[in-house]
């Protein structure tokens, strides 16, 4: 039986990629597995990041305006100070990110999964006034997930 497994196997680990202070306005990302890559102070403005797998990526003060994060996977990541101006965030999972100093003005966070995210006090008040939905991959509530009153 663990011979079968290790013949069928699972799908490799990505490895992990750099693209810091790179300028990548509109590039496309969507479906692919960049675990533990880093995109710190890169321009990401209106990318495309849809159902891609974010674990552990660093967004330090990225500019990630009107990108596309629906469905993605961003539990552990690093969004501080990064810039999610109008950023589609349907569905997607920030399980444990560390936002501290992430502006998401004008964000689109239906259906997002923040337990356990590290958000300021101000933001997460922002966000509560745009918060409905369920996550459909952990089945929890938004507005549960920002402590919203």
């Amino acid at each position: 039986m663990i011979s079968i497994t290790a013949t069928l196997g699972f799908a490799p680990t990505a490895l992990a990629l750099e693209y810091n202070k790179e300028i990548l306005v509109e590039a496309d990302f969507s479906g692919r597995d960049l675990t533990d890559s880093s995109f710190t102070k890169a321009n990401l403005r209106q990318s495309n990041f849809s159902r891609a797998n974010l674990n552990g990526v660093s967004f330090f003060a990225a500019n990630l305006e009107s990108a596309n994060l629906e469905g993605s996977d961003l539990r552990n990541a690093t969004l501080d100070s990064a810039r999610l101006v109008r950023a589609n965030l349907t569905n997607a999972l920030l399980e444990g990110a560390f936002a501290a100093n992430a502006r998401f003005d004008g964000a689109i966070i239906d259906g997002a999964d923040f337990t356990d995210t590290l958000l300021r006090p101000d933001e997460q008040k922002k966000l509560c006034k745009l918060a409905k939905g369920t996550n459909p991959t952990t089945g929890r509530d938004t507005r549960d997930t920002l402590f919203c009153p």
